[in-house]
């Protein structure tokens, strides 16, 4: 199996990657800078795309099984604190994806023989601000900038649909990788003794190990009936404040420190909201096609990620 993934240097594109190629699959990383990727498994190669057209990349897809678009600016930003929006954040989030999803779009087009499946990257800030309500895939999407930017990603792709290619949308959670993203981000202060849980501590957190990011895509790919949204987290989401709570004990850290959500929005802006509001989203129909997770709790979660 030949898999493209646009985006493919980021954590998750090279777990995918590394799982993909384990299994003697073939990978072609779509970069703007493809000699900056480096350390990639054998049967990975990287190459070089604008992220606006199917230039250069075009020969790759055609004849390609599926193409995995984890393209998009980083809804946080790439340093250690989350960055600030204003109205050109705003529309660099959005229109990079829209522009990925246009070049996947093209690229599907004009090949002959047309990759067998897409799968589109998304986010469970589709749904916006839930409380305790339990979220599935049925769920509208809520009408606040996060959702906005969802749903363009999402129907950045949906024209590939019309040329009978099969489409699937993942509604990704919070990702649990320790050497970046929100992990890495929440476990420095818990290693200062400074750790506890932001804002009320009751919003819901739902998360994802890699290994599940990682397996949840190749059974989407491989089975031929899955199609449309599936939320992309653990069957198991946690309050902020138990989350806390058990990274602590996982590092033997005290975890009472809170961070008031006053502070954050100080801080931050708009962009707290990431962490300030939360959904309590489970991966209904993920677990009805088949999907088994390696890593169901956050406390097997964190011992693996942690050790």
């Amino acid at each position: 199996m030949k898999t493209i993934i646009t985006g493919g240097s980021g954590s998750i594109g090279r777990k995918l990657t590394q799982t993909l190629t384990q299994h003697g699959h073939e990978v072609v990383i779509l970069s703007r800078n493809p000699g900056s990727v480096s350390g990639l498994p054998k049967n990975a190669r990287a190459v070089k795309w604008d992220a606006r057209t199917s230039e250069g990349w075009l020969s790759e897809a055609d004849g390609a099984d599926a193409i995995v678009n984890l393209a998009g600016s980083n809804i946080a930003g790439t340093g250690f604190f989350p960055k600030r929006w204003n109205d050109e954040t705003r529309k660099i989030l959005i229109q990079s994806r829209v522009d990925a999803g246009k070049a996947v779009v093209e690229a599907i087009k004009m090949a002959k023989n047309k990759p067998k499946v897409v799968v589109q990257q998304s986010a469970i800030g589709y749904y916006g601000p839930r409380g305790d309500e339990i979220v599935t895939e049925e769920n509208e999407p809520a009408d606040d900038f996060l959702a906005h930017v969802q749903v363009a990603t999402a129907n950045s792709t949906k024209e590939v649909e019309d040329h009978g290619v099969r489409r699937v949308i993942l509604r990704h959670g919070i990702y649990l990788d320790p050497t970046d993203g929100a992990l890495y981000r929440l476990v420095l202060p818990f290693k200062m003794f400074v750790g506890g849980p932001m804002g009320s501590g009751k919003q819901w957190y739902s998360w994802i190990h890699p290994a599940d990011t990682a397996g949840a895509i190749i059974f989407l790919i491989e089975n031929e009936t899955a199609s449309g949204a599936y939320n992309l987290t653990a069957p198991n989401p946690e309050r902020n404040k138990d989350f806390a709570r058990k990274l602590g004990k996982a590092l033997n850290r005290p975890s009472f420190m809170p961070l008031p959500g006053f502070v954050l929005k100080i801080l931050f802006g708009e962009v707290s909201t990431v962490v300030l509001d939360g959904q309590r989203v489970v991966p209904k129909r993920l677990q009805e096609a088949g999907y088994e997770f390696k890593f169901p709790t956050l406390e097997s979660a964190l011992k693996d990620l942690l050790k």
